[in-house]
């Protein structure tokens, strides 16, 4: 399976589970965030501006649109990064979003 692939198929499962969460949930503090969502908004930063890197753009600043859309902004997010990442990137990236994903348990 190629790395893309492998990043596709984690940052969409993750990206379902925060649009699935109840909001006592999203607001929930876990280790090294205030909340969930915070946490996920954190991956979703990251991804963003890893890809706009590996694409030669510089970083910009993302967005905190609320709880209820992190699940959509680690979608695009995600998805933006697998276009452009390299194997070595895309490797750091799923491992980010297994970290994430672990605080979603």
């Amino acid at each position: 399976m190629s790395e893309a692939k492998t990043l596709l198929d984690a940052v969409d499962r993750l990206a379902d589970r925060f649009r699935a969460m109840p909001q006592s949930r999203l607001r929930g503090p876990v280790p090294g965030y205030p909340s969930r969502a915070d946490a996920g908004l954190a991956l979703a930063r990251r991804l963003a501006g890893t890809a706009l890197v590996a694409g030669g753009e510089p970083v910009r600043p993302f967005p905190d649109a609320g709880p209820f859309a992190v699940g959509d902004q680690l979608a695009v997010a995600g998805h933006e990064l697998a276009l452009v990442g390299d194997a070595f990137v895309l490797e750091e990236a799923v491992a980010a979003v297994r970290a994430v994903t672990d605080l979603t348990e």
